[in-house]
């Protein structure tokens, strides 16, 4: 397939465009390589991803309908994968709007363009955060109507928005709830990195609440197979739940796991959870494991060890990068 990937500077976006084009696929990467957070990360995926054949890059941000309509007129597509996004739950309490703009009105773009130019295939990164207050493991079905964020309630906004052009135009629409998605070359506003990189250049962590909340902690690998899989599957409108199954640990598992690998021990400090944040996750994989034949195939303390290994080998030009 011909495949428009957005957000193919970002960390699930990255590896998903490496492994699609290791199947065979042909992509076209967007990103608007903006500096949410420190943009050499996001330069040092997208140089490896440039080194394969069957990648092009184009500078753009879902935001902007004409150019992205340009792209659509200059391409055959044969699906989206819509990985652009504003992530954070905390960052999306201070600026709530470019949460709207990107995750909501982005996709409402991407729809539409999809179906004035007859793209018929849509995927979607949707998010965990959506679960909160929902009883363990969570499930597809559940009632995700009260979210407690303004990512949370930008993405659920761009889950009925692809819904109604389902409904309306035949879209076939896959949405992906993601789990606490980790591994190398990951975020440095997510507390694997930011906690490998403080214990590694022996600086204090600072972690919110007591440690013992725990997470569904999702190798990137096993996203990014996820996520393939239920693109060459998509049809009509299915959600499913990307995680990492019936292993989730505590924060101060990962921590432990860290200063295992690193040989060095974190001082940690402490602050109040978030009333935003989830105390627990843990995702019901059934579906996925049914309907697209998918499951995870890293443990979170093998893919932990992995990530830390990757910041060893990096450490030069990571001690430069901005937490």
């Amino acid at each position: 397939m011909k495949i428009l990937l957005t957000g193919a500077a970002g960390f699930i976006g990255a590896r998903t465009a490496e492994l699609l084009i290791g199947d065979g696929h042909q992509v076209v990467g967007v990103d608007n390589m903006n500096d949410y957070y420190d943009v050499s990360v996001k330069q040092y995926r997208l140089d490896q991803v440039q080194q394969k054949q069957g990648f092009e890059f184009i500078k753009l941000d879902i935001e902007e309908k004409e150019a992205l309509d340009a792209c659509f007129e200059n391409n055959a597509f044969d699906a989206v994968i819509n990985l652009a996004a504003r992530a954070g739950v905390r960052a999306s309490i201070t600026d709530p709007f470019v949460y709207l703009s990107t995750n909501t009105l982005g996709t409402l773009n991407l729809l539409d363009l999809m179906l004035k130019h007859g793209v018929k295939g849509y995927v979607m990164a949707s998010t965990s955060s959506l679960y909160a207050g929902k009883p363990m493991p969570f499930l597809e079905t559940a009632d995700v109507r009260q979210p407690l964020s303004p990512y949370a309630a930008s993405k659920l906004g761009a889950e009925a928005m692809a819904y109604s052009y389902h409904h309306l135009h035949g879209l076939d629409v896959s949405i992906l709830r993601y789990f606490t998605v980790y591994g190398p070359a990951g975020r440095p506003d997510m507390s694997p990195f930011r906690f490998t990189e403080w214990i590694s250049r022996g600086e204090p962590i600072t972690l919110y609440g007591d440690g013992e909340q725990t997470r569904d902690f999702t190798y990137i690998d096993d996203i990014a197979r996820g996520t393939i899989a239920a693109t060459e599957q998509c049809k009509g409108y299915e959600i499913y739940n990307i995680g990492g199954g019936n292993e989730p640990i505590s924060i101060n598992t990962m921590i432990a796991e860290i200063e295992r690998h690193l040989g060095k021990k974190a001082t940690i400090d402490y602050q109040p959870q978030n009333n935003a944040d989830m105390q627990d996750t843990a995702a019901n994989i059934d579906k996925a494991m049914d309907k697209l034949g998918w499951k995870p195939e890293v443990s979170p303390f093998d893919g932990l060890e992995k990530t830390v290994k990757w910041h060893q080998r990096n450490e030069a030009w990571l001690s430069s990068v901005g937490l």
